[in-house]
């Protein structure tokens, strides 16, 4: 099956794909995550290093200043509406789970700033709970392999979880990442040094156009 080939390639390929964000527990990474919208993981990690000395838990986020925490995450842009969702998804940790991540779905994307994509960066990575998350990169790729043709994320999440078996959803999504930053890129992808490309109805239709 031609989808099966693609998803075996792409393992083999990058067996230790990973989050390229930095944390070192689940509250970390949803602050991460949030963060990353619109914004590279290096600059994020280089803004997480010193935010997370300041804040390190969501007791010490949700008593942080607005003003203070927008300078702070300003390069990660969007900062007003991502200090805003941060101090209040912190609150609502406070208030609702004890200070702590839930690792509920429904849970998560109840918090501000928190939809499908990134509570499955933090089910996946944080608590090993089988998500797929579609950013930018799965949602390119996917649709240039044909391996979904969904109008949106969350239908493209459910045609891949359809086609991938379920402990892999999380790897799945590293591997689609990292072949989108390496090769598949939005402009100028490396078709000819793509492993897919035989299976790919993108690089075929490149073809027939030239």
């Amino acid at each position: 099956m031609r989808e099966q080939e693609i998803f075996h390639r792409l393992e083999a390929r990058y067996p230790n794909a990973k989050p390229a964000l930095n944390y070192e527990n689940a509250f970390q990474l949803l602050v991460a995550t949030i963060l990353s919208a619109q914004c590279t993981d290096v600059r994020v990690n280089q803004v997480t290093a010193s935010l997370f000395v300041h804040y390190p838990d969501a007791r010490a986020l949700a008593a942080a200043d607005l003003e203070e925490l927008s300078r702070e995450i300003h390069s990660c842009g969007c900062y007003r509406v991502k200090a805003k969702n941060l101090i209040g998804t912190a609150k609502m940790l406070c208030q609702d789970y004890a200070g702590e991540v839930p690792p509920l779905m429904e849970a998560l994307t109840r918090l501000p700033g928190v939809g499908r994509k990134t509570a499955n960066v933090v089910l996946s990575n944080a608590f090993d709970i089988p998500g797929l998350a579609v950013d930018t990169h799965v949602f390119r790729v996917s649709h240039r392999l044909g391996l979904s043709d969904a109008k949106d994320p969350e239908g493209t999440e459910s045609q891949l979880c359809a086609l991938i078996p379920r402990e892999k959803w999380g790897k799945a999504h590293h591997w689609l990442i990292y072949h989108g930053r390496q090769v598949c890129s939005a402009r100028a992808p490396k078709c000819g040094d793509c492993l897919l490309a035989d299976l790919c109805p993108f690089y075929k239709e490149q073809q027939n156009h030239r």
